[in-house]
């Protein structure tokens, strides 16, 4: 492989996602359950790996410390170089106002500085992942933080495990906004209400910062959910957090 790719990972609490990128456009990506068992996501990773050669740089964006370890010991064993952990090793170039900024997930920050960069601030950045995060950057493009809501899977799977006659529901889009069956009215009372609750507040928030920021979407959800943001428009970018790590790997 031409020595231009760059191998980034990003490591969430559902999913692992592995890209390979090239001037800031994703020529490959693998996904890995995060959840699987230590054995099986070793098995999994090394599968992955073994089909690259060449590789010059490659970086991680991890929220599950135990994984960054894994996957970083794979990656040095596979390519004989050192992998860059953000936070530990690259510092996200983003003032960031948070009463204690080491709390803040590094992903959160990746996204925020990318979206700044690329679409301008003021911005607001929606993470549509396993949790739901909003993230506020300032029109002087500094991180001013956000909110953090349960994700989609989150609210369905807390309805089946904490009810004793609601079901577990595959997510999918659903058929009405009023159902007629369970199933389908807990995916309408999760996708309509998120996308009103979002909607409201981009509103809210809007109104915060006087003056009207770009909304870029991000997240594993996002394509299930960019048609719920109600008499929005904001722009979607599944691949933001991958952009970000390419800009962090030009410094």
């Amino acid at each position: 492989m031409n020595k231009k790719y760059f191998l980034a990972v990003d490591i969430g609490n559902t999913i692992t996602t592995i890209v390979i990128l090239k001037d800031q456009k994703v020529m490959d990506s693998y996904r890995v359950a995060s959840t699987l068992s230590f054995e099986k996501y070793k098995k999994e990773l090394s599968k992955i790996f073994k089909k690259f050669s060449g590789i010059s740089r490659t970086m991680i964006c991890s929220v599950v410390p135990f994984l960054t370890e894994v996957v970083t010991k794979y990656l040095e064993k596979q390519f004989k170089i050192k992998s860059d952990v953000i936070g530990r090793d690259i510092k996200v170039p983003i003032k960031n106002n948070y009463d204690h900024p080491s709390e803040v997930g590094q992903d959160r920050l990746v996204c925020a500085y990318a979206a700044k960069v690329l679409y301008g601030a003021p911005c607001l950045v929606i993470d549509l992942g396993t949790a739901i995060t909003i993230d506020v950057v300032s029109a002087k493009g500094t991180y001013e933080g956000g909110m953090i809501i349960p994700g989609i899977r989150l609210s369905l799977l807390s309805l089946n495990e904490h009810t004793a006659l609601l079901p577990k529901v595959n997510i999918k889009i659903p058929q009405a906004l009023i159902g007629k069956n369970t199933k389908e009215s807990m995916l309408s009372g999760v996708f309509f209400g998120y996308g009103a609750m979002l909607s409201g507040l981009i509103d809210m928030m809007t109104q915060r910062l006087r003056t009207s920021p770009n909304i870029i979407v991000t997240g594993g959800y996002t394509d299930l959910m960019k048609k719920f943001f109600l008499h929005k428009k904001p722009v979607i970018d599944k691949e933001l957090i991958f952009k970000g790590m390419a800009l962090l790997s030009s410094k």
